[in-house]
């Protein structure tokens, strides 16, 4: 696959790659280096950002209840 840069440096990534990641309209992206090579990741932080408050305490009273909660059960 290829992408071509364009005038104002930015390029299109092919729609295979968006749609096997997910990225959509306003997926913010890290951009690293490494030698010539250029990285590109989703943010964790936008998918944190995404995902949070889409799931239900399910009678937790805090998301660290919660977390312990799960927790214990898989130990034991």
């Amino acid at each position: 696959m290829e992408a071509t840069v364009a005038e104002r440096g930015q390029i299109t990534l092919p729609k295979a790659v968006r749609d096997a990641l997910g990225l959509t309209k306003g997926t913010q992206l890290k951009v690293e280096l490494d030698g010539s090579r250029i990285i590109l990741r989703k943010s964790v932080d936008d998918a944190i950002s995404k995902a949070r408050g889409r799931f239900a305490l399910d009678g937790f009273e805090s998301v660290e209840a919660a977390v312990r909660g799960s927790r214990e059960s898989s130990e034991g």
